[in-house]
């Protein structure tokens, strides 16, 4: 005989789908969700669709912003001519927590990878590109994640940014292999951002 409530098992499946979260830590969440106060309930809904509805890239980096710029780029004391590039907006947070970088950042959203069917076109490369044409850029930080995927596209990257005669550059390999950036201490982020080397 199971146990099965529909409007649960709906909600515990939907959290399930979470990255990271398993049955066991889905169900845990679905109760705490269930058994918050009616107004914690009705806030944490709305933080959600706000954030949907809110939310889109920055018109000059692609990382998330509340409006036509992201805080980043609206600040006017960061190094325009040194830009970060990483995977996701979670990396960007992840680098500024080490209140060491004062450049600015381009989010890829994503890395190339045949096996997920995801190709240059799917990442915010053409932007990258533009902004490096149109700007005064001194450098180019590859901050993608030390991965096969996020390998592969800081060479690709390198390749293609090659003929603008800007120095592309590699985070260290303070942050190990197979992990990702925002899991990563500030201490590692800030010993990688250091240690970076040119890519030839």
């Amino acid at each position: 005989m199971s146990y099965q409530i529909a409007p649960l098992s709906r909600l515990i499946e939907q959290l399930e789908r979470l990255p990271g979260i398993g049955h066991k830590s889905a169900q845990r969440l679905a109760f705490h969700l269930l058994n918050m106060p009616e107004k914690a309930a009705e806030d944490f809904i709305g933080a959600l669709k706000d954030a949907r509805e809110k939310l889109q890239e920055c018109t000059v980096c692609c990382n998330l912003a509340d409006g036509e710029l992201c805080p980043v780029c609206r600040a006017g004391n960061r190094d325009t001519g040194l830009i970060c590039v990483v995977e996701d907006p979670q990396d960007v947070m992840a680098l500024e927590r080490t209140r060491e970088y004062t450049g600015t950042y381009h989010v890829l959203h994503g890395t190339i990878s045949p096996m997920d069917g995801v190709g240059p076109e799917q990442l915010r490369i053409k932007q990258l590109l533009t902004r490096v044409a149109e700007s005064d850029v001194r450098e180019i930080i590859m901050a993608t994640n030390p991965t096969v995927e996020g390998e592969a596209t800081a060479m690709y990257l390198s390749k293609l940014l090659k003929p603008f005669g800007v120095p592309v550059t590699r985070l260290a390999y303070g942050i190990p292999v197979g992990g990702d950036l925002e899991y990563a201490d500030e201490v590692t982020l800030r010993r990688s951002l250091e240690g970076r080397s040119r890519i030839e």
